[in-house]
């Protein structure tokens, strides 16, 4: 990892920070220097982590958002202005997963992905932008969105289509603050380790004879395995340094090569 911390005193907002890919993409842009705040629904999950970030020498924080509520996504720019007066990078993380199937799917549950999945990042973009612009150099937005976004999925309708949404916000942002100079991008995971990836009944997807057959013995994820938030941590923070200065309107798939066998 490079010791020049070329995202020095930039000031990071990731949502969903507390664990997953957002605690992953937080540790990676907080060892390049960044002040990484952890925003997140779960502040006690999320100040334990920023706890460990602090304890590696990082500069890290924790702070209480729920993407799916207008007054809340409101007060966690104030706080981030009253301290900091800027935000030069924000990574919209934070989604929630569902299984929703057009004969069983109950439109209220539809809704509920619908607000926080595609909603939250609007939101967080409304109220992060006059931040970012009072910022100087390495002003960026990065989405996460997913290879289900991109492709159709079953048993998956409004998660789908939430991230299928978040493809086309963050080319149409991209538009918008290009006069700006933000450069606004989103990364397609495929299959990640993390919380959203355990079953119900506590197995972990990816251990499952279903995934192990097609995905890894047969090759449809080529490079044979499922993702980690270290590996999505990586892209985001190219998408988020200045070697990205000419890179926006773009979604980068970071899949292990799934999307190429589809």
């Amino acid at each position: 990892m490079s010791n020049d911390k070329r995202l020095k005193d930039r000031v990071a907002v990731i949502t969903g920070g507390a664990q997953g890919i957002g605690f992953g993409v937080a540790e990676r842009l907080a060892a390049e220097g960044a002040i990484t705040i952890l925003a997140d629904v779960n502040t006690a999950v999320a100040t334990e982590a920023a706890q460990r970030l602090a304890g590696q020498g990082y500069r890290a924080e924790a702070l209480s958002v729920d993407i799916g509520d207008d007054s809340s996504v409101a007060e966690l720019a104030k706080a981030v202005d009253r301290k900091h007066g800027r935000c030069e990078i924000l990574i919209n993380n934070a989604a929630i997963g569902a299984d929703t199937h057009i004969a069983t799917m109950k439109i209220e549950d539809y809704h509920r992905i619908i607000r926080i999945n595609q909603d939250g990042a609007v939101r967080m973009a409304m109220a992060f932008v006059p931040l970012i612009r009072k910022a100087g150099e390495g002003r960026r937005i990065v989405n996460v969105a997913s290879i289900q976004g991109l492709r159709g999925w079953p048993n998956q309708l409004a998660y789908a289509t939430a991230k299928g949404a978040i493809v086309n916000f963050t080319r149409a942002l991209a538009c918008d603050l290009a006069p700006d100079n933000i450069m606004v991008n989103a990364i397609a995971p495929g299959f990640v380790d993390t919380p959203m990836s355990i079953l119900p009944d506590g197995s972990h997807e990816y251990d499952s004879d279903w995934f192990r057959d097609i995905y890894v013995k047969y090759g449809r994820i080529p490079l044979r395995r499922f993702g980690n938030p270290a590996d999505m941590a990586g892209p985001i923070f190219f998408l988020c340094s200045d070697d990205a200065r000419y890179v926006t309107g773009q979604i980068l798939s970071v899949d292990g090569g799934a999307s190429a066998t589809f």
